[in-house]
């Protein structure tokens, strides 16, 4: 019975499977310090004895000394919100923008903002005629007062201007904003082709108003300042509020054309009524209600007693149960006379 050797051989697995269990307890606790700290530990070597290198098994047995941790101090609130929220290079950002601001600043400050607004304009436009979409055909349908080029320099459409970077838009409201025009509509057709549709007001009488004479349109809008002959035909209002009233009162008087032959003016008295100036010189004061009564009156007047050619300088029908009639000087005075006569006469008569 060799119990000596019996027991050798039971010992020696029961030894390797402790020093097993004890390298697997170092490599579970180098893990979880690791993960702790975030950081990769180096291992300590152990120096070999007598100049000599200890041999592959004992240096996986070699205990490994762990590096103690480190706890860092918790940054103040203020610190840990602008790393944690704020953008990484955010000097950087700041200097570019504050180099730019400045910039900026000294273009508008020296005002040259236009300028620069338009070399940079300019160069996009130059750009896009290079590529293919320069303009080169131009449609305007509805122009009647207006010449193809007006429209276009109202439109801001120039022979730089490049379909691609066209602004249809604030072409539309550039047109839109000026009198003449009441609608328009721009379109454009790729690569180089645009078009303009309006609808233009029409001239409906010459307003005068502090001695400046201007077109209206029937809607009161000025067109523009009376320079040309070919609205001379235009009827003719005048004073304050005249050109916003003037559509409704011509109107009515378009109703009775034998006064409307006559008038050479329509006045708007204190923006409450009218009175009417005749080609002759005749004052007509009309009452501020019912207009059109007293033109009927006017009209029957004419016909019946040709009141519109006799030797008068005013008509007041101010007063609705009275027309009261100013003879002009002449007129006056034959009448004066007139009476002496048939008063002498009298006189002679009863003697």
């Amino acid at each position: 019975m060799d119990g000596a050797g019996r027991l050798a051989r039971s010992q020696r697995p029961q030894a390797d499977l402790k020093a097993a269990a004890l390298g697997a307890v170092i490599l579970l606790r180098e893990y979880v310090s690791a993960r702790l700290t975030r950081v990769r530990l180096p291992r300590r070597q152990t120096k070999p004895q007598h100049g000599r290198r200890p041999p592959r098994g004992d240096r996986a047995q070699v205990p490994v000394a762990l590096a103690p941790m480190v706890e860092r101090e918790a940054p103040p609130r203020i610190v840990a919100f602008v790393e944690r929220y704020l953008p990484r290079r955010l000097g950087t950002i700041a200097t570019v923008a504050l180099l730019f601001g400045s910039v900026w600043l000294g273009i508008v400050k020296g005002g040259h903002a236009q300028d620069v607004s338009a070399a940079l304009s300019d160069t996009r436009n130059s750009l896009a005629n290079a590529a293919g979409f320069r303009i080169t055909a131009v449609a305007i349908n509805g122009r009647k007062q207006l010449t193809q080029d007006e429209i276009l320099a109202i439109g801001g459409v120039t022979g730089r201007s490049s379909l691609l970077f066209l602004d249809a838009a604030a072409v539309r409201d550039r047109l839109k904003a000026n009198p003449w025009i009441a609608e328009a509509t721009v379109q454009k057709f790729f690569p180089n082709q645009l078009q303009i549709d309006i609808v233009e007001r029409k001239a409906f009488a010459l307003w005068q108003q502090d001695g400046r004479l201007s077109v209206i349109a029937d809607d009161g809008a000025v067109l523009e300042q009376y320079v040309s002959r070919r609205f001379l035909t235009l009827p003719l209002v005048v004073g304050k509020g005249a050109e916003s009233r003037a559509r409704d009162f011509l109107a009515l008087l378009a109703r009775y054309p034998q006064v409307r032959a006559v008038t050479k003016a329509a006045v708007f008295v204190g923006e409450r009524r009218w009175n009417l100036r005749t080609k002759d010189g005749l004052d007509i004061r009309l009452p501020e209600y019912d207009v059109g009564n007293a033109l009927a009156t006017l009209s029957q007047l004419d016909q019946e007693d040709k009141l519109f050619s006799r030797d008068i300088v005013a008509i007041d029908m101010r007063l609705a149960d009275r027309l009261t009639v100013q003879l002009s000087e002449d007129a006056g005075k034959a009448r004066d006379e007139l009476f002496k006569d048939k008063k002498s006469k009298k006189k002679a008569g009863d003697a």
